[in-house]
This record gives structure tokens, sequence and C-alpha cells, in this order.
């Protein structure tokens, strides 16, 4: 029993001792506490599947009191924005492909003529298939209206709306096919952050960061040989995710390959800026890889990766502008996806290019001037 009583004692002793070193630290205590409170928050707003304002379209070339019927009820849910009513349905690629709009509802000219004669009337509904889970959801709201609206039809012949629906960029709605190419860009960052972050913390905790500011190197080469290999090492890791894309789970690509890793240099550059920053204002590899966890999750979070960006509250939104992975995941799909072109991903790259620009230069100056 004494034996028992001693090693309890010694246990007890050394968590003690676990637990000063910890919270002894006025930074790790507020890391403890602040981003369980604002990644919880994060979580409870941003990652909603939930369909609370979806933007559409309609062509409605029947312009019957049938049609404008059934688009009432389509408004009256308050989960659908009509956003534009078209003229042709070579408009309908321009708000699908730009994202402003979730769906298309294309009422043809005989609508009301088939409900009048006893037959089916089909209505086309076109998603954008870029997210498949929220695609899927406005499709069963849109179904779910239609079913009401059928059941006010009352005639001998019984007719019915059918709906036709087709998916955009991915016709089956499979969600490898958007979750994949986003991962091109969202997996490389982890590493690429936490290998910046850790490279000028180690040589601070090892003490040689100081010999080598007093080389006769400058602060702006120093930068570039910090930024290089993390840069190459993480266009070597998209290329490996990309190849598992292409081969393994054969989700096809649309685009050219000189633009995707045109975007990706530039998201890769972005994600370097941020982590040199990181290691810059770590005094040990401890605090560059807690303030690197800390901040990760909150930019895969707001990047749209799992949930669209729009089904966030505005003040997030407005968060999201600061966040290179919203866009560098926005370009990869574009260009995987839909085959956008350079001149069509430039507002996703001149985000990134700014977020560099500032980045870049803090971490250089950090490196002399930082406040120990």
């Amino acid at each position: 029993m004494q034996i028992l009583i001693a090693f309890i004692h010694r246990v007890i002793n050394l968590c003690h001792k676990e637990l000063l070193a910890v919270l002894k630290d006025p930074a790790n205590r507020v890391i403890l506490i602040v981003p369980p409170l604002m990644q919880s928050l994060l979580f409870g707003y941003a990652a909603s599947f939930d369909l609370t304002q979806v933007p559409y379209v309609v062509l409605d070339q029947s312009r019957s009191g049938a049609s404008q019927s059934l688009l009432n009820r389509v408004d009256g849910t308050g989960v659908f924005e009509r956003v534009a009513t078209l003229n042709s349905s070579d408009e309908i690629e321009r708000f699908i492909g730009n994202g402003d709009a979730l769906l298309a509802l294309h009422f043809p000219s005989d609508f009301e003529e088939r409900l009048t004669s006893g037959r089916s009337a089909p209505l086309q509904m076109i998603v954008d298939g870029r997210n498949s889970a929220t695609a899927n959801s406005a499709v069963g709201y849109i179904r779910a209206v239609v079913a009401g609206f059928n059941s006010t039809l009352v005639t001998d012949q019984a007719p019915s709306v059918e709906v036709v629906a087709r998916s955009w960029y991915n016709p089956n709605l499979e969600t490898r096919w958007i979750i994949m190419p986003g991962m091109i860009a969202a997996l490389s960052m982890i590493q690429t952050m936490m290998l910046t972050a850790l490279s000028v913390a180690r040589e601070r905790e090892q003490g040689t960061f100081d010999q080598l500011l007093v080389t006769p190197h400058t602060p702006f080469e120093i930068l570039i040989s910090k930024a290089v290999p993390p840069i190459i090492i993480g266009l070597v890791q998209s290329s490996l995710v990309l190849m598992v894309a292409l081969f393994w789970f054969q989700v096809p690509m649309s685009g050219s390959l000189a633009t995707l890793y045109a975007g990706l240099l530039m998201f890769t550059i972005a994600s370097v800026g941020i982590g040199l920053s990181i290691s810059a204002l770590s005094t040990n590899m401890h605090q560059a890889m807690l303030y690197t966890f800390v901040l990760i999750m909150p930019l895969m979070l707001l990047s749209g990766l799992a949930t669209p960006v729009a089904n966030m509250p505005d003040l997030l939104q407005t968060l999201t502008y600061a966040n290179p992975l919203r866009f560098s995941i926005h370009l990869v799909r574009a260009v995987y996806l839909e085959g956008a072109q350079l001149q069509d991903v430039i507002p996703d790259m001149i985000p990134l290019l700014v977020i560099s620009v500032l980045t870049l230069p803090l971490a250089a100056w950090l490196f002399r001037h930082r406040l120990v």
C-alpha cells in the first residue's frame, strides 16, 4: 500500500509540474480558452448545410398564369430569392457560372397548354453542381414546392408538373467531385504554413537566427531562402493531390494545367507569407505550432471547402476576404470543373497577390524588429 501511495504521489507531482509549465505562460492560457470559443462559434454559424437564402433565376417562356402561380409558391417559401428574370437560355450560363445564382428554372412556351390539355408539363431546373450538398437540398425543396402545386390541380386527366433536373459541372452531384479539387489547395496549405511557421522559430530556439542576422545577408535574402523551399514543397504536395484526384478517383479536369498552377503558385506564396509572419512573431517552436493550429481551423472553415460562403452570416463573409484559401478553392474549382481560363480567375488571383504583398514584407520587417 505504501508503494502504491508513493507512486500516486509522484504521478500527481509530475501532473502538477506539467500543468504549471502549460499554464504559467499567459499566451498559453489565452490559446487554451479563446480558440475553442472562437471555433465553436465559427462552426455554429459557418458550417451550415441549411438553405436559408437560395438565389435563382427564371426563364419563363410561357408567361402564363400557371407558371406565375408556381413561381409565387417558390418565392413564398422564404428560402428562394429571385435575382433575375431572363429573356434567353444563353443568360443562364452567365448567372450559374459566376455563382450569382444556385439554380435556374425554365418554363417552356407550352407549359400551361400542356396542363390544360391534361398532359404533364416539364419544368427544367438547372443547378450549380459545384456544391453537391446544397444542390441536392435545392432540388429537394423545388420538388416539394412542385408537389404542393400539383395537389391543387384538379382535372379529370390529373395533369402534373414534372421536374427535370440537370446539374452543371458535376452531372451526378458526387461529393468527391467537389471535395477533391478543393483539397488540392487545402492540404498543401496545412503543410506549407506549418513548415514556414517552424522555420524561423526553430532557429530562434536554437540560437542560430541571431547569428544569421549579423551575417552580410539582408533580411530580404533571408526571407527568400526561407520562402522558396516551402513554396516548392507546397506545389509538389498540390501535384500529388491532383494526381490522386485525376487518376485514382478519376475526377475529370476541364481546364488548363498552366492556369491551375499559376493560381496555386500565387496561393502558396500567400500561405508562405502568413507562415513566415507567424514564425517571426514566435519565440519558439511550441508557440509557432500553437499559433498555426489556431489559425488553420478558421481558415479551413471560412474557405467554402465544405459549406458555401454564401450560407454564412454577412460578418463572416466579410472576414473571408482575408482568407487566401477562399480564393484558391474557388480558383481551383473554376479551372478544374468549369474549364476557366486565366482571364476568368484574375479576380481570385488579385486578393492572393495583395495578401502576399502584405505578409511577406511584414515577415521581413519582423525578422529584425520583433519585440522580444
